[in-house]
């Protein structure tokens, strides 16, 4: 505000300068006249002299009047087409709008600014320094922050559970679940769970022999050595038993595992009873507080990370982020059809956005010079290129001089030959 205050008033001052200048320009010009008038019976020369002041107060009287008109009514006087500025503010406000919307907004200017800049390549450059990668990094993470913490929770919350309702509960799960489950069938993918399961159950019976007894149900008349030997040997046939499975790609139980898996998938797709069972078990899925508890756990948990790697400089978030940048802007400084992909989308999204708000943006122009008090206007563009015009007061005080001479010694000259 301080700097705005002293521009304007260096312009103030260097404005009355010049005004001053030009005022005692016409008053110096009309000072001669007089003296020359005087003198001009006594000195041929004070004739030539005469005329030349005559010349350069009709110049500068002229030319004030001009400048003049352009900001007031010369005198205080309402001369037509006086006070310009003032008066015709609004046309003017259109006038600059529609120059700025069909010279500097128009497409063959924007897209021939926007094809000259080579703007990707200066961007990827630009992005290749460390500093700036990081630093455009920095920006977007306290930008993401800032967005974090304007969230409302609750909102957010609800957000979520919404849209988990609409696309995870309202669709029926089983023929979904189904269709996939025949997909793992057919792919013979079902296998690789098939061998995890059993080489879990070999493990589990490995290191728990005991759990495996059987022997407690046979009478109490039968012999302790007697259960010993059942549960070893009923053991080792499950162990044996599981192996075989294990090692066996063909055997009976895997085809029977197979042929369930395909049933139940058929089931899950097909099967009335089957269907409703599921919606039953998502609907208390649903209904269960658990869910809406997990969900506000979630992004709890969600937020609080995001926000803790947003704000620290050394997080793994922002250091892959800032690798990410400087990895693409490597790539848009050297790939040149990147470049010529990225330049001729950025043009046509840019003249598209231009062209559509172009008289939008010719409008601000217009209505803003509409708002502005007549007086408060003419007094702003004085003040911007009062100090200029003043030249053209100088300027004419001084042409006219040479003008007023020079009209007055072709007609000496030519009355003295005729």
């Amino acid at each position: 505000m301080a700097t705005a205050t002293i521009t304007d008033s260096e312009r103030h001052s260097a404005l009355q300068r010049m005004k001053r200048v030009a005022t005692a320009m016409l008053i110096g010009a009309a000072v001669v006249f007089a003296v020359a008038y005087w003198l001009q019976d006594t000195y041929e020369w004070a004739g030539y002299l005469r005329a030349a002041a005559e010349g350069a107060m009709v110049g500068a009287i002229a030319d004030w009047f001009a400048v003049t008109a352009l900001f007031r009514h010369p005198l205080g006087l309402k001369i037509p087409h006086t006070a310009i500025i003032p008066t015709r503010k609004n046309e003017i406000g259109a006038t600059l709008g529609s120059f700025v919307e069909h010279e500097f907004l128009s497409d063959e200017v924007v897209r021939r600014k926007l094809s000259g800049l080579a703007l990707t390549r200066r961007v990827g450059a630009w992005l290749t320094v460390p500093a700036n990668a990081e630093r455009v990094a920095g920006e977007a993470s306290r930008a993401g922050l800032a967005v974090l913490n304007l969230l409302s929770d609750d909102e957010v919350e609800s957000f979520v559970a919404e849209v988990a309702r609409r696309h995870l509960f309202e669709p029926e799960w089983a023929p979904a679940i189904g269709r996939l489950g025949a997909q793992v069938v057919a792919a013979d993918q079902q296998r690789a769970a098939v061998d995890a399961l059993l080489v879990q159950a070999q493990g589990w019976l490995t290191e728990h022999p005991g759990s495996f007894g059987v022997s407690h149900r046979l009478p109490a008349w039968v012999p302790k050595a007697v259960h010993q030997l059942i549960d070893d040997r009923v053991h080792a046939e499950a162990l044996h038993f599981v192996a075989a499975v294990r090692d066996d790609p063909h055997h009976p139980l895997r085809g029977a595992i197979d042929r369930y898996l395909a049933k139940l998938a058929d089931d899950l797709q097909h099967e009335p009873a089957m269907i409703a069972r599921i919606e039953r078990i998502k609907r208390d899925l649903l209904e269960s507080p658990r869910v809406r508890e997990f969900s506000d756990e979630l992004w709890a948990q969600l937020k609080a990370g995001l926000s803790t790697a947003l704000a620290d400089p050394n997080s793994a978030l922002r250091a892959g982020f800032t690798r990410a940048l400087a990895d693409i802007g490597g790539r848009l400084a050297t790939d040149t059809g990147l470049q010529h992909s990225v330049d001729a989308w950025a043009t046509a999204a840019a003249s598209d956005l231009v062209a559509r708000f172009r008289g939008e943006i010719a409008g601000v122009i217009t209505e803003t010079v509409e708002r502005w008090d007549p007086r408060e206007t003419t007094e702003k563009l004085e003040l911007q290129v009062g100090r200029d015009l003043q030249f053209i007061r100088i300027n004419g005080t001084v042409v006219g001089a040479l003008a007023g001479l020079a009209i007055s010694a072709i007609a000496v000259n030519l009355h003295a030959l005729f």
